[in-house]
């Protein structure tokens, strides 16, 4: 099964990018594919643009990963209470392909953050208005305070709680 995994984050550090791709790796006989966003960098979605230039090649690759893919794990970073600007640019460059980014697929939604309120916010969000971009969303999973709920070193949810919603949600993959 071809897992393809990201965070909805810039960072090179990202956190999220940890999460989706230890969540990933819990699905059993997944190929994972860990993007990052900073792959996918365009000019600011505008229509004046994509009147001029039409839609960028990699708005087109990105829309073509998600199509290969059998399941897609994502974790959104929040910005001010909301998508980060990368992920909302590269969404909105890959929506005027297709309203259907996710094309059906099976998703689980993550998000975290440092602190305790885990991005609730911007996790809420992607749930929310899921459905009107063809995601089949599995799960959703906020971690709160990453850092003490995740051991950096080996790459592992410390928090058995936590542990044992993400196995529920992979399950279901």
């Amino acid at each position: 099964m071809k897992v393809l995994a990201f965070a909805a984050s810039s960072s090179r550090q990202s956190i999220n990018k940890q999460l989706a791709q230890y969540t990933a790796n819990q699905i059993e006989n997944a190929d994972v594919e860990l993007l990052d966003l900073n792959d996918f960098e365009m000019p600011i979605y505008s229509s004046d643009r994509e009147n001029e230039s039409g839609i960028p090649e990699k708005a087109q690759t990105f829309f073509k990963k998600i199509g290969e893919a059998d399941a897609i794990v994502i974790s959104f970073a929040e910005h001010n209470g909301s998508y980060t600007a990368a992920y909302k640019n590269i969404f909105d460059w890959t929506s005027r392909i297709d309203m259907k980014v996710y094309q059906g697929k099976p998703v689980i939604l993550l998000a975290t953050s440092p602190g305790p309120g885990g991005a609730q916010s911007v996790l809420a969000a992607a749930v929310g208005s899921s459905q009107f971009f063809a995601m089949d969303v599995k799960g959703s999973l906020s971690v709160p305070s990453f850092y003490d709920n995740f051991d950096l070193e080996t790459g592992q949810l410390t928090n058995q709680e936590l542990v044992d919603q993400i196995k529920t949600i992979t399950a279901l993959i």
